[in-house]
């Protein structure tokens, strides 16, 4: 019985692709890195993307529209609670604009964390990936050299085949990116 469930559940439920599994391991490793926020942070966030969308443009256009009709006697016939040059609401968009950017801030930190981090993922893949391309191509050269084929003596072969050191290609990024520095020569 056990080994007809897991035939038909097999039959269902084919096994997955490799890009299938690395896309799932992503996701996952995304949703735990959401899941994982503080409250402030989930809040942060929450306040920095409803803060782009267009409704609350429309928002405080018709709040500061309605707050400056309220204020103008000429309009309203009232007593302005907030007379021109509008000190209160001058504060009160004050204040909101600091805890904007100090949301808007801490949600781009935590996003900068996430990218260093994705970055260094990347970073350590290709190396690995460069180390095994390198060494395949050993692997070929060798087979290319038993079989006596000239291409085992291609210089740019060899040149490919040479195992590439991390720190070199950074000091030779470094050496064509930075700036010249002053007494320099």
């Amino acid at each position: 019985m056990r080994s007809r469930r897991l035939h038909k559940r097999n039959q269902t439920n084919p096994p997955r692709s490799q890009t299938e599994e690395s896309i799932r391991t992503i996701f996952a490793i995304e949703a735990e890195s959401l899941e994982s926020r503080t409250k402030l942070e989930r809040i942060g966030d929450l306040i920095a993307v409803e803060a782009g969308r267009p409704w609350c443009v429309v928002a405080h256009a018709l709040w500061f529209g309605i707050w400056i009709a309220l204020n103008m006697a000429s309009v309203t016939g009232l007593k302005p609670f907030d007379p021109f040059p509008y000190p209160l609401l001058t504060t009160i968009v004050s204040l909101e604009s600091i805890f904007l950017v100090l949301f808007l801030l801490m949600s781009q930190n935590r996003a900068d964390h996430q990218a260093d981090q994705r970055a260094h993922l990347d970073l350590q893949i290709n190396l690995l990936s460069e180390s095994e391309n390198t060494k395949m191509l050993q692997m070929l050269q060798a087979l290319c050299a038993h079989h006596g084929l000239e291409v085992a003596k291609d210089p740019e072969v060899k040149q490919m085949a040479e195992k590439l050191e991390a720190a070199d290609v950074i000091t030779e990024i470094r050496k064509h990116t930075d700036p010249p520095r002053e007494g320099a020569t």
